[in-house]
């Protein structure tokens, strides 16, 4: 393949050399990097690929695309410089794959909780439907039925073009992406073809990364803004962010919403913990999902497909044999019927939404302890926030470490207590050591008691100081209700 080939739709500001020059293969990391290779130098968060423009010539790069040249320019490389090196990497990696997002129906879904579910939930419906389909989720990428680890929510240009790719190659009719803030801030989803969009909700998170609410949502906001005519946008339009997300795009509008007037209506008509009975446009479905977040998940999901031209009472028949996502709301009764509740709510806007769905269910006979922490090196204002909300909404609380990364598991708990109203401080206790606290609040509960297990949902491990460890949430609580039975 020439650079010439892959250079189109890249703003160019200048070329040392000739495009007419064969490549292998494009990379971010230097440490990829093998003979006739493309090295594109990423200004990232963490470090500058231009440091290591160096390095990737050493080995073997004959083409370096950056924003600055560098001083010493070697005749035998060619040097493109760009504007911005995150979105000259987007159309990059879409040309060397020849546009594989064009060759499939990819939709992408975007908002602060429900990612996951909406993104997996529409895999799962339209295999269901007997189409072959794509995954680019949180938990994992499916390419039809081979399953591959994810690394990030959304992947870099690179990854995600790769693995467009090979669905196309592997015959899928539809790919299903979540699209982070993050991946849209650096440009990891430019120049890729997207039918549609949807916008779930919007509340407090990656602060740490974005500088003000405004900006996060902005930058989900401009999602929106890129998609062509030939799209639809559909947004819930009950969220009070849900109508500024559409509010610019080219793209069909459309609405989903439970409390106002919406092009797709529900009405929650029983909500259990064996399921929830919706009325959606005047047609009644049991699905196996709980809560009034999952309604709302299910309405994106059942616009999704009538948009894609699923027919209603089909699309009706597919939601009502969808299964919850892996560390969404999964849920195990023991046998001294304790239920435990593993998921990922590690947002104040999600863990409000587990708590308040089970205590909407629940007799209030029965405990609801719930085990919450925090993550290390992520938005810390949501530390306070996330431990008020746990001791208002349950009778006993642990507090106890989540993926602490690289800080201090102790202070990340401080931070957290500090959020705690002084009549809630006999509701709580903190214990450092995860698998301890789940134990603990296993041992507090007796029959028909709830456990809630929040923050980690899906993930297999903890990281403390950088390293992974083995540790899954439902598999502990599994093994330690087991051993309490004996």
């Amino acid at each position: 393949m020439k650079l010439k080939d892959v250079l189109y739709k890249v703003a160019i500001e200048a070329v040392h050399g000739s495009t007419d020059v064969e490549i292998s293969a494009i990379h971010f990391d230097s440490r990829k990097i093998e003979k006739d290779d493309v090295f594109v130098a990423i200004k990232g968060t963490v470090s500058d690929g231009h440091e290591f423009i160096d390095k990737a010539i050493s080995l073997g790069a004959s083409v370096v695309v950056c924003q600055d040249l560098p001083n010493n320019l070697l005749s035998q490389i060619v040097y493109v410089v760009v504007k911005d090196t995150n979105d000259a990497l987007a159309h990059l990696a879409n040309n060397y794959y020849d546009n594989p997002s064009s060759k499939l129906q990819l939709i992408g879904v975007t908002g602060t909780n429900g990612k996951t579910t909406i993104a997996s939930l529409l895999y799962q419906l339209f295999k269901k439907a007997g189409y072959k389909v794509g995954l680019l989720s949180t938990v994992k990428i499916l390419v039809d039925e081979i399953e591959y680890k994810a690394t990030h929510t959304t992947p870099d240009s690179l990854t995600i073009n790769y693995y467009i790719n090979e669905m196309v190659q592997a015959g899928c009719e539809y790919c299903f992406m979540e699209v982070s803030s993050h991946g849209i801030h650096q440009k990891r989803t430019e120049a890729l073809e997207f039918k549609g969009g949807v916008f779930t909700n919007l509340s407090h998170d990656h602060l740490d990364y974005h500088p003000t609410f405004a900006e996060y949502r902005d930058v989900k906001k401009s999602f929106f803004d890129h998609l062509p005519k030939s799209a639809f946008a559909l947004t819930n339009i009950d969220d009070k962010n849900g109508a500024v997300m559409i509010q610019n795009t080219q793209a069909k509008k459309l609405s989903y919403a439970l409390k106002t007037y919406a092009d797709y209506k529900a009405v929650i008509l029983e909500n259990q913990l064996s399921g929830l009975q919706l009325k959606i446009n005047e047609q009644e479905v049991w699905t196996r999902l709980i809560g009034n977040f999952n309604a709302y998940n299910l309405l994106a999901i059942y616009g999704v497909a009538i948009e894609l031209g699923i027919e209603k009472i089909e699309a009706l028949r597919l939601l009502s044999e969808l299964e919850s996502v892996s560390g969404r709301f999964q849920y195990i009764v023991s046998a001294q019927k304790i239920t435990a509740v593993v998921d990922y709510a590690h947002t104040p806007d999600a863990l409000e939404n587990v708590l308040n769905t089970i205590n909407d269910i629940r007799t209030k006979n029965e405990k609801l302890i719930t085990i919450v922490g925090c993550g290390g090196d992520r938005d810390r204002t949501k530390r306070p926030i996330m431990a008020k909300i746990a001791t208002e909404l349950s009778d006993k609380v642990v507090i106890t470490s989540d993926n602490p990364r690289t800080e201090d598991p102790q202070a990340i708990i401080d931070e957290m207590e500090a959020g705690i109203s002084p009549e809630n401080f006999k509701k709580y206790v903190s214990i450092l050591d995860r698998k301890q606290a789940i134990k603990t609040a296993c041992q507090m509960a007796e029959t028909n008691d709830i456990i809630v297990i929040a923050g980690k949902g899906h993930e297999t491990y903890q990281e403390i100081n950088g390293v992974r460890h083995d540790f899954d949430d439902m598999k502990i609580v599994k093994e330690i209700l087991e051993q309490l039975n004996k």
